[in-house]
């Protein structure tokens, strides 16, 4: 149980940004954990940690103007579900090994995690003409707790990462609301 949860957590700071939760997971297994992550694992570890470390900058810096903002924006739309699928993987295969069944599951929930809060916060871009600095601020903060509780409290993660999800959830049945009000 505590698995699901801690690749709850990574899922969600893989819907937040996309290079930012494997840089983190990587240094905090002092690299070892590419070396049995799928895709990473078929490259260099240097060559993955100047790869993640270059996009990581790049999302920081990019995501604090409103045009480098939207084409990030459809970026991390397109790589979001992998890398949440990635992240949430490695989790599975750091705690507890692997189980082909397992990691299956792990993998396509992190995905749709990953997916959902990243097309969530895409409609709000659109729906609110860009993001204001402090929710970019926060989503960066937010993101490299979760990538440090899926580790160290994993039900804290965990329950946050669902908090996320049914924020996410709730926004978007708002917008459907806001478009074909009920008759009364």
């Amino acid at each position: 149980m505590f698995e699901l949860l801690a690749a709850l957590s990574i899922a969600a700071a893989a819907g937040l940004r996309l290079g930012l939760p494997l840089l983190v997971l990587g240094v905090l297994s002092g690299g070892e954990l590419w070396s049995e992550v799928p895709i990473l694992s078929m490259f260099n570890p240097s060559v993955v940690l100047g790869i993640l470390v270059s996009i990581s900058l790049l999302e920081l810096v990019i995501s604090k103007d409103r045009l480098g903002h939207r084409v990030l924006q459809i970026m991390e739309l397109v790589f979001s579900p992998i890398v949440g699928a990635i992240a949430g993987i490695a989790v599975v295969t750091y705690t507890i090994g692997s189980s082909a069944l397992l990691t299956t599951i792990i993998g396509v929930v992190s995905a749709l995690v990953a997916f959902v809060l990243r097309l969530v916060q895409l409609g709000w871009f659109y729906r609110l003409r860009g993001l204001p600095m402090w929710f970019i601020l926060t989503q960066d903060v937010l993101c490299i707790a979760l990538v440090f509780l899926a580790f160290d409290a994993p039900r804290q993660g965990g329950v946050i990462a669902l908090f996320l999800l049914w924020l996410a959830i709730r926004s978007s049945s708002a917008w459907q609301q806001r478009r074909h009000p009920k008759p009364g």
